[in-house]
This record gives structure tokens, C-alpha cells and sequence, in this order.
């Protein structure tokens, strides 16, 4: 019998492997100072791209003001217990039913994060006979949720329609075969490797076709996408259509915690149901009483949606008229796409933070195929127009050194620290 720590020392998972030459500086970096568009890296001054702060609220000063007064008074431990036993409150309940209004569902539930909240809810509600299909790109939480579905699943190319109906008719085959069993389509507002909507649309339309219902994944287009900030369904016009409307508040509300809305009955049922808020303590108070105000101000100031989007409008322009391929996105997330190995990767990203001073996120093999790059920068309403400016031009000058390729011979420094 083999000792089961002694696999994990050995093999240490795809990312692990790294770990000793990539801990502290490309995994696990530590930035500093206040929240914004620059912050410090290693004692230096960056302009960093990888924090989904997108309407700015992380350190707006109304924000900070009502999280130390709902600190100061309820402290962090307040409520105690499961909302189902001790933990609940007026001021969850008044979260839960603004996010409704605003997302326009009859109710919503609160869940503590988002990532366990979409698949504790998935697993609350599909069973052993029913037949989940979804996003080939979905989120790693959603993919965590369908492992922990006992029946069948089947996966669409993604944003293929052609191909998610070509699922549903094999999903309504299978039910039709067993006589019991229902179908949820699960896709996203906002992919947010690349950027693009789901097709929600034309997902939407199939219903005039196949019997289902939809759960759309908004993390990244809640307070950034349609004409109030209600997200990627009222963007496409179809709001109405999504069955079950999931979004974090950790992106376009710099907090934390979740929310699932819809129908009032199935949302009870989820509120009833979901594993990971029955036995788990309440959402603190200082955050519930700081999301609603994060909320307030996505209602009642579109200026900060529109600085957004006039930052991410001249970012993707100034990419593309330099001859950048990012891709197919229609959001703020925006993916720069470019050829190289990870040692090129490496020596690039190094080059970008030590002696252009720009930081963001790099995405490489494992996660996407051997020779490709993935640069994605996340554009909020606080960079500036410097920002936007500095980054083209650090972008040109390090494409066309890997163009050429320089970093190819360039010695890659052990960058982890002591």
C-alpha cells in the first residue's frame, strides 16, 4: 500500500509542478497599497490588469465608509450560526429582495461564495434521472458541480448551437427512453477566459423546440452588461427567458458572496436545499450591509458603467489598431492572444512587469494547447488613459521581441521568493 502524501509529494498536480520556481512571483504574487489601477509588486510601482474591481467600487470612499460603520457595529462575528437555524436577518432579506428587483426575478438567495454556491445549487437541484447541458467552456465551479451530478450530462461546443441542440435532442432521447427526468442548460453571461457572451439569445430560442430550463452564469456581466446593469440577459433582451440567474459579488461589487434568482418556489427550494448554506454560517453582517450598498450605487450611478466601458471601448481599439488578435469578446474581459512556448511566456511576462512595470494575468499550457499565450487584462472604471497608453506601447515593444525571438535565449531567474 502506497502513502497517500507520498503521490502527492511525487506528482504534485499540473500547476504544482511549478511551484518551487513560480511561488511568489507569477503564483501567489503579493500586491500591495491601495486597490486601483497601480498598485505595488515587490516594492515597485505596477499598473496592474488582473482585478475584476470593474465599476471601481473596491476603494470608492462611499463603500469604504458604510463597510467600517457596519464593521464597527456588528463586528465580524454577527449573525452567528446557519441563516436556517440563527443566522438570518432583515438586512440579508432586504439584499435578497433588491437583487431580485434589480436582476427582475420574483426572489433571490444569498449564497456565502460563489464559487460553492453554483455547485452546491446544481447539485440541489438536478438528480439522478435528470440530464444536464453545458458550455464546453464553462467555469471550473460549474465542470466542480457537474461532478457532483449522478446522472448523465452532455457537453456543447462552445457557443455552438447547432451543436447544444444537437445535446438536447440527445438529452430529450434519453429522458424520453427512462420516462422521467428533466433537462438544465447551463452557459454563462460572460466567458471569462475570453471574453464573449454566451449565445443566450439563441439558447433562449430553443425553447420553442425542446422542454428545459436555463441557468446562466453572470459573474462578469452583472453591473457591467445591459442598459441597467441587470447583466448579459437583459443586454440580449432576454432576461426573462433565463430560468435561474447565478452571479458572485466579487466582481462588478468588489465583495464576496452570491446570489441565485427566479421564480419564487424554485428559489425557495434552492434556499431549502442547498447543502453549503444549511450547514454553513450566515454571510457576515458588515458584507451583507456592504453589498447592499454596492448595489445602491450599480442602480443609481450609471456614470461609473460608462467610465467602465469608455476605458474598455479604448483599450480593446488600441489593441486592435496595433494589430493585436483579442479574439471574439464583446465585454470588458479582454484576452490578448499570441504564439509562443512557456519559457517565452515566462521571459515575456518578467520583461512586462520589471522594465515596463505592467502587471496582469498570463495563461498557458496546461490550461490552454502548447504553443499559444493568452494575456488577459481585466479593464476597470479607474485606469486612465496613461495606463491605456503605457500598456499599448509595452505590449508593442515585448510583441515584437517575441516576434523576433529574443526571449527564446533569455535566461529565466529562479523568481520565487525565499
Amino acid at each position: 500500500m502506497a502513502d497517500i502524501f507520498e503521490k502527492l509529494l511525487k506528482h504534485n498536480g499540473p500547476i504544482g509542478q511549478h511551484r518551487e520556481r513560480a511561488h511568489g512571483y507569477f503564483a501567489f504574487p503579493k500586491l500591495e497599497g491601495e486597490i486601483g489601477s497601480r498598485m505595488f509588486f515587490r516594492g515597485k510601482e505596477k499598473i496592474v490588469w488582473s482585478l475584476n474591481n470593474y465599476l471601481g467600487l473596491a476603494n470608492h470612499p462611499d463603500i469604504r465608509k458604510v463597510d467600517a460603520e457596519a464593521a464597527a457595529r456588528f463586528g465580524m462575528a454577527a449573525p452567528m450560526g446557519a441563516r436556517m437555524m440563527s443566522g438570518n436577518t432583515v438586512h440579508h432579506e432586504q439584499l435578497e429582495k433588491e437583487l431580485a428587483e434589480f436582476v427582475k426575478k420574483e426572489d433571490a438567495t444569498l449564497f456565502n461564495y460563489g464559487y460553492q454556491g453554483i455547485m452546491s445549487a446544481i447539485d440541489a437541484i438536478c438528480g439522478r434521472h435528470d440530464v444536464i447541458v453545458y458550455d464546453a467552456e464553462s467555469h471550473a465551479c460549474i465542470i466542480d458541480g457537474l461532478r457532483l451530478h449522478p446522472g448523465h450530462r452532455y457537453v456543447f461546443k462552445h457557443n455552438d448551437i447547432e451543436d447544444c441542440e444537437k445535446q438536447l435532442q440527445r438529452a430529450t432521447a434519453l429522458i424520453e427512453k427512462q420516462g422521467t427526468g428533466g433537462i438544465l442548460v447551463i452557459s454563462e453571461g460572460v466567458f471569462g477566459m475570453a471574453g464573449d457572451q454566451g449565445k443566450l439569445k439563441e439558447i433562449a430560442a430553443l425553447k420553442d423546440q425542446y422542454e428545459f430550463r436555463l441557468l446562466v452564469d453572470d459573474a462578469h456581466g452583472f453591473g457591467t452588461l445591459g442598459k441597467t446593469g441587470a447583466g448579459a440577459g437583459e443586454e440580449q433582451g432576454v432576461q426573462d427567458k433565463i430560468d435561474l440567474y447565478f452571479s458572485t459579488f466579487a466582481k462588478s461589487m468588489a465583495s464576496i458572496g452570491a446570489f441565485m434568482a427566479g421564480d419564487r418556489g424554485i428559489v425557495d427550494y434552492i434556499r431549502y436545499n442547498t447543502r453549503s448554506q444549511i450547514f454553513a454560517k450566515s454571510l457576515p453582517m458588515p458584507v451583507t450591509i456592504g453589498n447592499l450598498k454596492r448595489l445602491e450605487m450599480l442602480r443609481t450611478q450609471p456614470e461609473l458603467r460608462k467610465k467602465l466601458w469608455d476605458v474598455v471601448n479604448k483599450l480593446q481599439k488600441g489593441l486592435r489598431d496595433n494589430g493585436f488578435d483579442i479574439g471574439a469578446t464583446n465585454s470588458p474581459v479582454t484576452p490578448v492572444y499570441m504564439k509562443g512556448d512557456v519559457p517565452e511566456a515566462t521571459a515575456m511576462v518578467m520583461d512586462l512587469r520589471e522594465n515596463h512595470h505592467i502587471f496582469c494575468s498570463i495563461v498557458v499550457y496546461p490550461v490552454i494547447p502548447k504553443g499559444h499565450i493568452i494575456y488577459r487584462l481585466v479593464p476597470t472604471a479607474v485606469h486612465t488613459d496613461e495606463d491605456i497608453q503605457r500598456t499599448l506601447e509595452a505590449f508593442r515593444v515585448t510583441k515584437k521581441k517575441l516576434d523576433a525571438g529574443d526571449y527564446k535565449v533569455e535566461a529565466i531567474p529562479h523568481m520565487a521568493e525565499a
